[in-house]
């Protein structure tokens, strides 16, 4: 691999029209990300990795402040109609792309056209849409069939999938099909031609780009980009991206592993923090599409012989990082439950589980498990489920791969026989989990639910009755009854709640938010 100082001098001199004495000038951010970044279009997938890089490049009609409230971005003003059926937005003046063209609404209402055929919360906002329509170059119109009370936090959605804005050329590419142009109209440019999967990912500032006045907060207010240019290396070699933080070869590790948390907290000059105000929850999707976990009777066996506590343990090490969460919404959130969670809660009986496993009618059916090796939260949770799998005798195939293949991969619906899959493991920030609105694995929806694809109508009834529930205690109740009815049909297993702690030295302004966002970030 070649030396991260002599990436940076590479890097250095594809500054359009930049000479050597320029290039010295040049403010340049090093940052290690997640994983490989494989899918660039954040409309496609869920990855948080595409997620991170959409912020780079593209911005939102509204931001998510830090009170989780949703705040105008690119929207100047807004108007809702009295009968709550017609809302009206005005764009911010000069607002461009990276092309230099104008953003204009044709090129909004394409954007979110794409979005909600893609995202959970953008699907159910699609079946209520009467139509979308342009006022004129800088006003646009969303008229619906019924009232929709969570329509601003949904435009303002702060994870994935964020309804970015793109040019409405691009955003006319089916949903079912990757972008590849990354015009966008955010704080930074991506650099296509020095782009290089595997190894490193190069932004420049946007020049176009007109911050908002207010201060940043969240994925909302002034996103002013400080640093003229911003490289992601990624260094899968945990010892050799530790390395490189400590002598200064980067700037900033994006999740550092637990056991390295000692070292860093006592290295000078080096800050290490979460980001992450709700935290992660660990989650083991489920293929309900093949054997062998098209069985029911055998996802409710997996489900009873979890122990958060062992998963936990593996994570964090002590609980101040990582502790077992029995809610699917995360703990220490609004909507957190009790309900229906002694299955997941000790004490735990593998002999009952091995029994339940037996009684499912498992027929010797091998369970291919995913196992990215350079997402170490992924990694660990899928080496203790595979130990656990055994365990019940159930056939494991643990397949090494980097988190780059399992998005790829998690998109195959075939048998294991012809590359498809039964488990694989991630985090979902707390934000995305914290109630059944934004939690994209509690679907049932079938072919439109998240990866997995489980189908169970009982689960999106109750899903749409609580987003429309006339106050929070009804609400509440609802989220009882969904959080039941998610551990009756599985469609997946939370795996308990951590943190994954961020580590930089000799940079300051990042800002706290469920994404990794690099604007207001400086160099000291």
């Amino acid at each position: 691999m070649r030396s991260l100082r002599t990436i940076a001098v590479l890097l250095a001199a594809l500054l359009c029209g930049a000479g050597a004495a320029r290039a010295e000038e040049v403010s340049v951010l090093r940052f290690i990300p997640q994983a490989d970044l494989r899918i660039l279009d954040p409309i496609f997938t869920t990855a948080y990795i595409t997620r991170n890089h959409g912020y780079m490049i593209y911005d939102t009609l509204f931001g998510t402040d830090a009170q989780l409230q949703p705040q105008p971005q690119m929207v100047d003003r807004w108007e809702v109609s009295a009968d709550k059926l017609t809302y009206t937005f005005t764009l911010r003046p000069q607002l461009k792309f990276s092309d230099d063209q104008p953003v204009r609404s044709a090129d909004c209402i394409a954007s979110l056209d794409r979005w909600m055929q893609r995202d959970a919360v953008g699907q159910m906002l699609a079946g209520l849409l009467d139509k979308m329509s342009v006022v004129d170059e800088t006003t646009f119109r969303i008229a619906l069939k019924r009232p929709f009370p969570p329509l601003l936090a949904a435009l303002g959605k702060s994870s994935s999938n964020v309804p970015f804005i793109m040019p409405e050329r691009i955003a006319k590419t089916p949903a079912t099909e990757q972008v590849k142009d990354m015009t966008g109209s955010g704080p930074f440019i991506f650099v296509k031609d020095a782009f290089e999967p595997g190894h490193k990912v190069v932004y420049v500032k946007n020049p176009n780009y007109v911050p908002r006045a207010e201060q940043p907060s969240g994925t909302a207010g002034g996103k002013i980009a400080k640093v003229d240019r911003v490289e992601w290396v990624y260094i899968p070699d945990q010892a050799t991206a530790l390395s490189a933080l400590i002598t200064g070869e980067v700037d900033w590790w994006q999740q550092v592993p637990i056991d390295a948390v000692p070292l860093l907290q006592k290295t000078p000059g080096v800050t290490v923090r979460e980001l992450e105000p709700l935290r992660y929850m660990g989650n083991m999707a489920i293929n309900h599409l093949q054997p062998p976990f098209n069985n029911i009777k055998l996802r409710q066996a997996l489900l009873r012989a979890v122990d958060q506590a062992q998963y936990m343990a593996a994570i964090g090490g002590d609980t101040s990082y990582a502790a077992p969460c029995y809610s699917v919404y995360g703990c220490n959130v609004p909507m957190t439950s009790e309900a229906g969670s002694d299955v997941l809660k000790p004490p735990r009986d593998l002999d009952a589980a091995r029994r339940l496993v037996a009684d499912s009618g498992y027929k010797g059916e091998t369970a291919v498990v995913l196992d990215a090796t350079d997402y170490g939260a992924a990694h660990t949770l899928a080496l203790v489920t595979a130990d656990l799998l055994r365990r019940l005798g159930i056939v494991v195939d643990l397949q090494a791969m980097d988190w780059g293949t399992v998005l790829t991969r998690r998109t195959k619906k075939d048998p294991v026989e012809q590359g498809g899959w039964s488990l694989f493991f991630g985090s979902m920030a707390g934000v995305d989990a914290m109630d059944p609105m934004n939690n994209f694995q509690l679907r049932g929806s079938g072919d439109k639910a998240w990866f997995g694809w489980p189908t169970d109508p009982e689960l999106e009834e109750l899903r749409t009755a609580w987003i429309f529930a006339e106050d929070d205690a009804a609400r509440r109740r609802l989220a009882d009854q969904i959080q039941e009815a998610a551990f009756r049909n599985v469609p997946y297993i939370p795996l308990g709640q951590f943190a994954i702690p961020t580590a930089y030295r000799n940079i300051s302004g990042v800002v706290p938010a469920p994404a990794v966002v690099m604007w207001n970030v400086a160099k000291n």
